[in-house]
């Protein structure tokens, strides 16, 4: 735990974060605060949250935005240790915070605890990357003052993917906690670790000030008086007002930097889509005649296709009319010469079908009804080719629409 969650809450000046010990972000939390001061015109304009789950939901009252915090984060995840990609998106509204949107992503673990899986810190680590990874996103590095920085995990991580330091902030908690005789005078002015964009350091609420309700504005007091007395030099470079003030500036300072190539990219796209936009005409105006035209455009060139008199003949193979005028002399006209009209009838057959279709009479011509029964008999046997015919026949006008419509 380095404090990454108290850091949040002391630039919201809000406690509105769930605590505890352990794991407690379990999934990402993406914080966008948002200044009303010119929508109240008075920095006593109100103060409230929305969530992106609960859009007509507002929480004026901050401790209902901690139990909903948890009640989000046990429905994404559970009730045990196990973490999620999937974000919490919460917004405030306040008089006394810059606009700045954060990410607050869960600590990196290394011992798998609860329901997490044995590669807990390797899954941690790449949630993680997902939002570092970003060129356009500042990464706000905190690590404790107790511990040795050049061990940081934090700065470890960062520099995988800033090697340079150009959107790097370093913050430096818990100074309040460090061992008697010791001060982070060397870690806080670079001379341990440099970074490009600076390091602050910020004093966080205790465990016993919270639980003594200690507010976030008497705490950044106490900050500040900690500062002028520990750190007299550079109290005015340190503290959670001047992070917050900084943080503003860089992501100003960052914006300039990638507006120039964000105003190329979105020019060549502009002109891309342009180009593409051309080729696809004029604006319609009268729908119905353009779909007329179309639907008359394509009935001609199929027709065309059919009877032979398309300009884009086809020299590698039969098609179109050609095609089926080949199935119905060539397949099918074979078949049916192979099948002989008196197979599987004989003349007892036939003797027999006109006795019974004249009863007890003799007949001078043979009864229709016999006829059209011995017939019948026959030409059923002509369906499965038939049907084969329509089949080939259809494949082929379906083949003709696609050469259409290409």
């Amino acid at each position: 735990s380095s404090g990454k969650s108290s850091v949040l809450e002391g630039l919201v000046g809000r406690d509105f974060l769930p605590r505890g010990t352990g794991i407690v972000t379990r999934c990402p939390l993406v914080l966008q605060l948002v200044n009303n001061q010119s929508e109240g015109h008075s920095e006593d304009a109100e103060e409230w949250a929305e969530f992106l789950h609960a859009p007509d939901k507002k929480f004026k009252d901050f401790s209902l935005v901690e139990e909903e915090i948890d009640r989000r984060t046990a429905e994404i995840v559970g009730t045990n240790k196990g973490i999620s990609h999937k974000p919490i998106n919460l917004k405030v509204y306040s008089p006394h915070v810059l606009n700045l949107t954060l990410v607050d992503t869960p600590g990196i673990t290394k011992v798998p605890v609860g329901d997490q899986p044995e590669d807990i810190e390797g899954l941690i680590y790449e949630l993680i990357l997902t939002y570092i990874s970003n060129p356009n996103a500042i990464i706000l590095a905190v690590s404790p003052a107790n511990i040795d920085i050049a061990t940081s995990e934090a700065l470890k991580t960062a520099k995988t993917v800033d090697p340079d330091g150009n959107r790097t902030l370093a913050v430096i908690t818990k100074l309040d906690l460090m061992d008697a005789g010791t001060d982070a005078m060397d870690v806080l002015t670079g001379r341990v670790i440099p970074n490009k964009l600076g390091i602050i350091g910020v004093v966080n609420r205790s465990q016993l000030d919270i639980k003594n309700k200690k507010g976030i504005k008497e705490a950044m007091q106490a900050e500040a008086l900690f500062f002028q007395r520990r750190y007299p030099g550079l109290a005015a470079r340190n503290g959670t007002a001047h992070l917050a003030q900084s943080l503003n500036k860089l992501l100003m300072h960052h914006i300039r930097q990638c507006l120039p190539e964000l105003r190329t990219r979105i020019n060549i796209m502009m002109s891309q889509y342009q180009q593409l936009l051309n080729t696809l005409g004029q604006a319609i105006d009268d729908k119905s005649q353009v779909v007329l035209q179309v639907i008359t455009k394509f009935a001609a060139t199929y027709c065309a296709v059919i009877q032979g008199t398309s300009h884009d003949i086809e020299t590698a193979e039969l098609c179109g009319g050609a095609r089926i005028c080949y199935i119905f002399h060539e397949t099918y006209g074979k078949t049916l010469e192979a099948v002989s009209a008196l197979d599987g009838l004989s003349t007892a057959d036939i003797l027999h079908a006109i006795r019974n279709a004249t009863g007890p009479r003799y007949s001078l011509f043979i009864p229709e009804i016999a006829f059209e029964l011995l017939v019948k008999r026959q030409i059923r046997r002509l369906e499965d080719p038939s049907l084969r015919c329509v089949e080939l026949v259809y494949e082929e006008l379906q083949r003709i629409i696609q050469y259409c419509a290409q």
